[in-house]
């Protein structure tokens, strides 16, 4: 007779903890930890059979190693960021906020390897077989051979999947939504979702067949599941994007086959998600020309260039502590900057509100973008448009100088594609051998901003330097 006793184990991290308390002494977040109980043995420990452990082979690391096997999906975009395509046995887990388009590209994915001859097998934790067809309706996917159930159990889906040969794609949708017997606790909570993942992950490497987790977002983003079982996943991807634009992007978090700095982009339409195979050009296709605190940033995801449009808006303020808003860029690579034009180039901001956007919901991390979010301030304060030709891409040092950028000729010759012909870049380690672009070199950022001010109204000349509206 098994006898019951209480855990207290954090939803977002899993760190277990002897008592309640409202805060996770691990992970630092607050009424995230939840009474679980489990079933523990009645046989004292002194009774306990101990099974002798067996004598493992050795390996050296002379041996050859052999790259594992691809199974392109279908989608170019999905197959980039995951390396290439499926490992054979391999379990990734997706995560995303509700409703950025989690089951549509899955959907997609899956019925582009089942018109490769290949079993797909579709397990809905949520939705009911009905409410799938729809959505597959609705995408012309209809016709494709996916295999459908709507289950919880872990034990009946291993159950079924072992039935007849096995398959070669298996889409878990959601992970926080199974449960298995195993495990005496609520579904969702940590130990069924841990349960769950180390079940799936024993089906797919002896059956060789690809598993992809769904892991959710809570509205308020919390995410419970999905962070407890990344260590056990062979590849974790986000599904990024603001629910008010259209582009969505997929990025590798974790890849133990792949590299883990690539993304995809998609566009949300009306007959689900498209590839997008030149997102610069939509990134940049309603630009604005010729407006002030505009500018053209030629960075790198990955292995591939992106250009996209930075926007600054800088004015005046009546707060006594003037706002600073940032979206899709580091809030604090935006402080530096403004402390930086402050110190070393005289460009006082200390009384207006200061704006900063990544046109198309896009998120840029790179310090290379630092030039360009400088150039895009300064021209915003001081009302002069900067050329609608140029791109730019430079690391600032809190001394003012600019630093040179990895990948400066890959950079350029996705500007050239794109039609600039002019690229405003550090003068040290400069990119040799591009044809069609000019090249202007900077060495210290009051150079660049001495330049933007001289085509400034006159009027406006002196805010620049002051920091006063003109």
């Amino acid at each position: 007779m098994a006898r019951t006793r209480a855990t207290y184990i954090c939803q977002a991290c899993g760190a277990v903890a002897p008592r309640w308390q409202g805060k996770c002494e691990a992970c630092g977040g607050w009424n995230t930890i939840i009474e679980e109980t489990a079933a523990a043995a009645a046989v004292p420990v002194a009774q306990r059979t101990k099974r002798k452990g067996r004598v493992m082979q050795l390996e050296s690391l002379s041996g050859k190693g052999e790259e594992a096997p691809r199974l392109a999906s279908g989608l170019k975009e999905f197959d980039r960021v995951i390396g290439g395509g499926f490992v054979h046995g391999s379990v990734v887990l997706l995560g995303g906020d509700p409703g950025i388009g989690k089951s549509t590209i899955l959907i997609e994915v899956a019925a582009a390897l089942a018109g490769k001859g290949r079993r797909v097998v579709y397990v809905s934790g949520e939705e009911a077989i009905g409410q799938v067809r729809m959505r597959a309706e609705r995408l012309s996917l209809k016709a494709a051979n996916v295999e459908l159930a709507a289950e919880t159990n872990v034990e009946d889906i291993i159950a079924t999947l072992s039935e007849g040969p096995a398959p070669t794609l298996v889409v878990i949708d959601s992970i926080q939504t199974m449960w298995t017997e195993t495990v005496e606790s609520a579904p969702g909570t940590v130990t069924q979702v841990r349960g769950a993942a180390q079940a799936l992950l024993r089906f797919a490497k002896k059956s060789g067949a690809a598993v992809v987790l769904v892991g959710h977002v809570t509205k308020d983003g919390q995410i419970a599941g999905p962070r407890v079982v990344e260590h056990m996943v062979d590849a974790v991807l986000s599904f990024e994007g603001e629910g008010s634009h259209q582009f969505r992007i997929l990025r590798a978090l974790k890849n133990r086959f792949g590299p883990t700095d690539e993304i995809g982009v998609f566009e949300m339409t009306g007959r689900g998600l498209a590839e997008v195979e030149n997102p610069s050009a939509l990134f940049l296709s309603d630009r604005d020309l010729g407006s002030p605190g505009t500018a053209v940033f030629a960075g790198i995801e990955g292995t591939r260039p992106l250009l996209v449009e930075i926007q600054a808006l800088v004015a005046p303020t009546t707060l006594g502590t003037p706002r600073r808003a940032v979206v899709g860029a580091d809030p604090n690579r935006l402080s530096m900057i403004l402390a930086v034009l402050e110190a070393r180039c005289g460009v006082r901001m200390g009384g207006h509100d200061v704006y900063l956007n990544v046109a198309g919901g896009l998120r840029i991390l790179e310090p290379a973008a630092d030039l360009a979010v400088a150039a895009a301030l300064v021209s915003s304060l001081s009302g002069s448009a900067l050329p609608h030709d140029a791109v730019y891409f430079g690391e600032i040092s809190l001394t003012g100088a600019v630093r040179a950028v990895p990948q400066a000729a890959a950079r350029l010759k996705e500007a050239v594609k794109l039609g600039f012909t002019r690229a405003v870049v550090p003068e040290s380690g400069q990119a040799e051998g591009v044809d069609g672009i000019a090249l202007s070199s900077v060495a210290a950022l009051d150079r660049l901003v001495a330049e933007i001010a001289a085509r400034a109204p006159r009027t406006l000349r002196a805010a620049a330097g002051r920091g006063e509206d003109g």
